[in-house]
């Protein structure tokens, strides 16, 4: 039973909508001139009840959907819009694309069966052209989130609380239409180094690419693309280069970038390189959570701002934590210039005693070939972190895989490593984020909270310290829950706040930093209901932290690894 009525909090971006939410294309790196965006207004009920209004692409629990009724988790929703085709795509075939929703659903073309997904986070695709009418067509979503512990269902509890967050079901992500012909391009995958980009084109085998003022033909869906002058993607310089891809009558933009990350050897200590050179990894945990929008922001616009004002604090690094976000986040930590160290969503069950007490005082070994033992739990992860890395392998900005965090639905570590490994050999891999550690990883991952920060033992590998800080500092009128609040160290004053969160960085931080941490992530971007520990407030119309206050951080932890 609620103890009190949550603040409704908006951010600007949600006080200011008008019209079709999220109306740019969605997917920044295979960009088609022609499409419809099918968000807005729709009619939505939970099955049984009469329909009302919904704004999508939020889901009914958040404020920014307009759906006022109540939510009965394992009932199913449905949502219905009707759209007409545009006369000018005759003779295309019509693709309708999802950008995901929450957790299963089916979805039907008047009447008739096209498409059905299991997976809450992940995109997914049908072609309807035979299911259509001339004129005016019906579009049928039926959801249901039942919060099973089999799938992927990252912070979502139905009895939210403390670090657990409220559930997001339906329609989240950007519903869209686009004419393609008959043989078009279904894809891209993009593997680059500090010279070239070598493109797979997936759909068609032949056609030209245009890049840096001139046209290239390609065979076998392969080219290789070489700059003439390379330019590397920094967080400091993040150079994107463009390109076009035509195949017959179809054609995509997209965008590639020129940076490895690897792990050298330097001065007798291993070090993350990224792109041959030591650098340091000034990170924050980013839960991907609005207080209006819940996990969609009112406009993606959000994402550039909060990306900017992070830079501004002297930060480089988000590790986005058990959510995949729309690919128009990963486009703006490209473009911007923002690391992103990349978990994947956990499924399993948490136990509070195994997961957090007991590692918190200190009991941090297990043996995970007897966690999580249901095999059908186990078998849905390991596709769903597949389709996750096939997902998102193109994005420069991700250089770091969270394959399993604090324990979280944790299963064969060793195994889960060699399989992702061989998906992605490129980036790094973080097997166990916080504790339970196993033997197959590529850094040594720590979670202090409690006591003086330090180095994890395996010096053979990269120190990382994955998550420390969650430092509290409660802002009236700007908080989910004013009666409770949840964080790691509470601070009643912003000059207190402000002092302990240099003193970490400075006094605990950078001496690491000097004897081989190589990045650190801070906890975190922003509150998120009764969690109050962010550096901005839910509803980011306020910084705890001005560039004034961090001054000279990062320029320490730099010089630290400059060091070195």
């Amino acid at each position: 039973m609620k103890d009190f009525v949550p603040e409704k909090l908006y951010t600007k971006e949600g006080e200011s909508l008008r019209g079709i939410p999220w109306n740019e294309y969605p997917r920044p790196q295979m960009v088609r001139k022609d499409w419809l965006c099918l968000n807005g207004e729709w009619s939505f009920c939970f099955e049984g009840d009469d329909p009302v209004s919904i704004r999508v692409p939020f889901c009914p629990e958040s404020l920014l959907s307009g759906y006022t009724g109540s939510i009965e988790y394992g009932r199913k929703m449905r949502y219905e819009k009707v759209f007409t085709v545009p006369p000018e795509w005759s003779g295309k075939r019509i693709l309708l694309n999802f950008g995901a929703v929450s957790r299963s659903c089916e979805v039907f073309i008047n009447g008739k069966a096209a498409a059905g997904n299991d997976n809450g986070y992940l995109p997914f695709s049908a072609d309807i052209t035979d299911l259509l009418l001339y004129g005016e067509n019906l579009l049928t979503v039926t959801a249901v989130n039942d919060l099973s512990t089999q799938y992927p269902y990252g912070k979502q509890k139905k009895d939210r609380g403390g670090m657990w967050y409220t559930p997001v079901s339906g329609i989240w992500q950007t519903v869209w239409l686009e004419p393609v012909p008959d043989k078009h391009i279904s894809g891209i995958r993009i593997d680059a180094d500090l010279r070239s980009a070598q493109i797979e084109i997936k759909g068609v085998s032949d056609g030209t690419v245009y890049f840096e003022g001139r046209e290239q033909k390609f065979r076998d869906g392969r080219i290789k693309l070489v700059p003439e002058s390379p330019r590397l993607w920094t967080p400091e310089d993040p150079y994107l280069y463009r390109f076009t891809v035509t195949s017959g009558e179809d054609e995509i933009e997209s965008y590639f970038a020129l940076r490895t990350v690897t792990t050298e050897t330097i001065n007798g200590k291993p070090r993350i390189c990224l792109n041959g050179k030591p650098y340091y990894f000034n990170g924050l945990l980013d839960q991907g959570y609005f207080s209006d929008g819940l996990y969609t922001p009112g406009s993606p616009d959000l994402y550039a701002e909060d990306i900017k004002n992070l830079k501004e604090l002297g930060f480089n690094t988000l590790r986005k934590h058990i959510k995949i976000e729309p690919m128009r986040f990963y486009y703006e930590c490209d473009r911007l210039g923002m690391i992103v160290f990349q978990d994947m969503v956990n499924n399993g069950i948490y136990s509070f005693r195994r997961d957090t007490l007991w590692p918190t005082i200190g009991l941090r070994k297990i043996n995970d070939a007897h966690t999580n033992t249901d095999t059908k739990s186990r078998s849905i992860f390991l596709e769903s972190m597949r389709d996750t890395v096939r997902h998102l392998y193109n994005c420069p900005c991700i250089v770091l895989w969270t394959i399993f965090n604090e324990g979280w639905g944790q299963f064969e570590a060793d195994k889960a490593y060699d399989l992702l490994k061989a998906l992605d050999p490129s980036r790094l891999i973080d097997s166990t984020s916080g504790w339970f550690h196993q033997k197959n990883t590529d850094v040594d991952s720590l979670h202090i909270y409690f006591g003086k920060l330090k180095l994890g033992k395996r010096r053979d590998l990269p120190q990382l310290l994955s998550e420390f800080g969650g430092y509290v500092y409660k802002i009236e009128g700007h908080s989910f829950n004013p009666v409770k609040t949840y964080g790691y160290k509470l601070f009643k004053t912003k000059e207190d706040f402000i002092k302990a969160f240099r003193k970490v960085f400075l006094e605990e931080l950078v001496p690491l930093a000097e004897l081989g941490l190589c990045g650190s992530v801070y906890t975190q971007v922003s509150d998120v209901e009764d969690e109050t520990n962010g550096i901005l407030t839910y509803d980011r119309k306020l910084c705890r932290l001005t560039p004034a206050d961090t001054e000279g951080i990062s320029s320490k932890l730099n010089g630290a690894v400059n060091k070195l």
